[in-house]
């Protein structure tokens, strides 16, 4: 399984792995893939803890981060940039804030008490965000940056070149993956509509062979509804240097997820999910459920853009959360959620996709033998 690209990283095996939960970053890099932190829900306080505990226990191993850098944010007319959040929060119509109390009321959940902690509204969307999460990211030591929507500012991929940094970015049609090398991208991430969070509509067994294509010679990790050696097996035939994981690693062992999601993730099938807009306002795969329903009816306001859905919605993900309410409960995950069916340590799901993969590589030396 080893490609150009794992060796240039050092990996011992080209599976690039995305996870919000720092325990499952260390726990793949250290296992001889690449673990890559989510870092947009993140302070850049708590991004500096959450990066210096990796540091610490990746036992010297590389890692990636993933930040949402836009290369370019038009604020709506009549926003003041100096007080951006309160700016963007007076933005979000009374419907919409009404739209979101009646649904959590019909399915019983209490507001937060006043004690509680609050989650963050406005992270990561727009550059004023985004670059102090950067900055945090640049003062430690990953070897590869990750843009998640968007070409990534050609700034930042010089500074990170500067620093012997890799950038990396997520494309969902060869047209974004073209911009991405334009803007000196050094990897891109061909994400298939399969995949949960943020995707497009082109599936991944087309769309690879498509941006493989379109950025040759440059490498493309595959990314999109993978579970099994045998599909990191076709990528690499296609020609990919590796693959991009997330999904997987919601119902490891080291994940932070709830009982409740685990469960519901657990029990899910294939047919369990649904591209919708409601968490950031962009097309996102999440598990379906009462909550991603009801932004389908009728009565619903529709979607806000991006960021002022996210900053609608925050507060209500943790009230559903904290009631622990299992008609509400949904999570960003893809088709691949079917195949998802057991809680592993992170080591041994590695060692399952390694085993599988030379499984399907014999069979295809069989048939040409």
């Amino acid at each position: 399984m080893r490609t150009q690209l794992a060796d240039e990283f050092g990996l011992e095996f080209p599976i690039f792995a995305f996870s919000h939960c720092r325990d499952v970053v260390a726990a793949v890099s250290r296992a001889g893939g690449m673990g890559v932190l989510g870092a947009l829900y993140f302070t850049p306080e708590e991004l500096e803890m959450e990066l210096k505990w990796i540091d610490d226990h990746v036992d010297g191993r590389p890692y990636g981060v993933d930040l949402v850098m836009p290369a370019k944010v038009e604020l709506p007319e009549g926003v003041d940039a100096s007080n951006l959040e309160q700016s963007l929060e007076e933005m979000i119509p009374q419907a919409n804030r009404d739209f979101v109390e009646k649904v959590l009321a019909e399915h019983g959940v209490p507001p937060l008490p006043e004690d509680a902690p609050r989650s963050h509204h406005l992270l990561g969307w727009t550059d004023a965000t985004a670059r102090p999460q950067l900055d945090v990211a640049l003062e430690h030591s990953p070897a590869l940056l990750v843009n998640a929507l968007g070409p990534p500012p050609a700034d930042v991929v010089e500074t990170a070149h500067a620093r012997g940094i890799k950038v990396a970015a997520l494309a969902s049609s060869p047209r974004h993956a073209e911009k991405h090398r334009a803007n000196g991208v050094d990897i891109v991430v061909a994400q298939g509509t399969e995949a949960g969070g943020h995707t497009g509509e082109i599936s991944s067994i087309v769309l690879w062979p498509q941006v493989i294509e379109a950025v040759a010679p440059a490498p493309v990790l595959a990314a999109g509804g993978i579970a099994h050696g045998s599909q990191i097996a076709a990528a690499l035939a296609m020609g990919a240097q590796g693959v991009w994981t997330g999904s997987i690693w919601l119902t490891v062992a080291e994940s932070d997820m709830t009982p409740l999601v685990v469960e519901k993730l657990l029990e899910a099938d294939s047919t369990r999910t649904v591209r919708s807009r409601v968490m950031t306002g962009k097309p996102a795969r999440h598990l379906r459920s009462a909550w991603t329903d009801a932004w389908e009816r009728p009565d619903s306001p529709g979607f806000l853009p991006m960021p002022l859905q996210f900053m609608l919605v925050s507060d209500a993900y943790s009230r559903i959360s904290r009631a622990q309410n299992r008609e509400l409960a949904s999570m960003p995950v893809g088709q691949v959620v079917g195949m998802m069916n057991s809680v592993r340590p992170v080591r041994d799901v590695i060692m399952q996709l390694v085993e599988e993969y030379v499984e399907a590589s014999e069979r295809l030396q069989r048939l040409n033998g």
